[in-house]
């Protein structure tokens, strides 16, 4: 199969799908490779590495023209979804419920788009998101931290404190893949954690792996409040796969929040969890709303490309090679990733999005004709 590798468009995105060792690998099995020339540039590769590897050269439109798969990162944008056609495979982050235009648009192309954010594993996870929201949640509490001092706009306060002088209260609403990792990072930092979540399960794992270094809440409208008023930063890292975040912290709320303080919406992707967040870019990340700095980056790990990019990268390779081998029966012979196929043929194949956008559903199986 001939394999694209565009660069990618989305302001502030430095990572690139797929990284030489993953290309050497495609190309062993006898796949092509055709990257984009100076797609790698911001993860330092040049394309003499990727040619090294056993992929070919060529400009952005040869590579949406000549492609059967598209490996990408961000969803693609405007410009880019008017080159995606008819029979060709997307595969990338899409983030759809949020996004009606990007659907259309994706829904009109006839294209099968394969969403990293949904393909599943036998554990019940997500294995393509997993790596990237162990990297948010750990810039999470970087950037709250960041955001706290007074230059940026915050109170002034250091996270960890000092002797004498009691730390940041940082609450953490979500005890998955992000919230583990945002909790991991602010107790390494010296702060005062509180974890919310409304599974037992996910509190019971967060106690035996932390201890008394975070405290864990069961998440309700009173107890978000309570928490999110008494808070210096807080940081969203809700998810319902596949669909909008959920509203948990009211403008209200925000409202009531002490002047300075930060709150970091990881969930910005699927919308936000903060009624009062809006995404912004890596260029202005911040910005103040009720005296209350929001952080609203909406491609966080794009910050640290060449980590983000060897995460990705090994995460999807299996994935990748399934398809080019296989085409579209990988599809109809894996469930986990069929769970990925969000839009096919003209059709939104992905529950939640469907949901979300109140447009028609259509069962993958049958989309596929199985």
């Amino acid at each position: 199969m001939l394999i694209g590798l565009p660069g990618e468009l989305k302001a502030g995105e430095q990572r690139v799908g797929l990284t030489p060792h993953a290309v050497r690998e495609l190309a062993f099995y006898e796949h092509q490779v055709l990257v984009e020339s100076g797609a790698g540039a911001g993860i330092r590769v040049s394309d003499a590495e990727y040619e090294a590897a056993g992929a070919r050269i060529g400009t952005c439109d040869e590579v949406w023209e000549k492609s059967e798969l598209v490996v990408k990162v961000k969803e693609p944008q405007a410009s880019e979804r008017r080159r995606l056609g008819d029979g060709q495979i997307l595969f990338a982050y899409l983030h759809l419920a949020p996004d009606p235009e990007q659907t259309a648009d994706l829904v009109a192309s006839g294209a099968a788009c394969v969403a990293y954010e949904t393909v599943t594993d036998s554990r019940g996870g997500l294995p393509l998101l997993a790596p990237m929201s162990r990297v948010a949640g750990r810039l999470a509490v970087q950037a709250g931290a960041w955001a706290l001092e007074t230059a940026h706009g915050g109170i002034g306060l250091l996270i960890g404190g000092v002797p004498g002088v009691p730390p940041a209260r940082a609450v953490i609403i979500g005890g998955g893949v992000v919230g583990e990792n945002a909790a991991e990072i602010a107790i390494g930092m010296g702060a005062d954690v509180r974890v919310l979540d409304l599974n037992p399960e996910v509190l019971d794992h967060l106690e035996q792996r932390f201890g008394a270094a975070v405290v864990t809440v069961t998440s309700t409208r009173a107890t978000v409040e309570t928490e999110v008023l008494n808070a210096d930063l807080v940081i969203g890292a809700v998810l319902v796969t596949g669909a909008r975040a959920p509203k948990l912290v009211t403008a209200d709320m925000i409202r009531q929040m002490r002047a300075g303080s930060v709150v970091v919406d990881v969930a910005i992707d699927q919308g936000g969890c903060f009624e009062t967040s809006k995404p912004t870019t890596h260029a202005e990340p911040t910005y103040v709303c009720d005296g209350v700095v929001h952080y609203c980056v909406a491609n966080m790990p794009g910050a640290v490309p060449v980590t983000s990019t060897r995460a990705l990268s090994d995460a999807t390779l299996p994935r990748v090679l399934a398809i080019a081998k296989n085409g579209l029966d990988a599809l109809r012979t894996d469930p986990h990733l069929r769970a990925g196929l969000n839009v096919y043929k003209g059709h939104v194949t992905e529950p939640n999005v469907a949901a979300a956008l109140n447009i028609p559903y259509t069962d993958p199986l049958t989309a596929l004709g199985l």
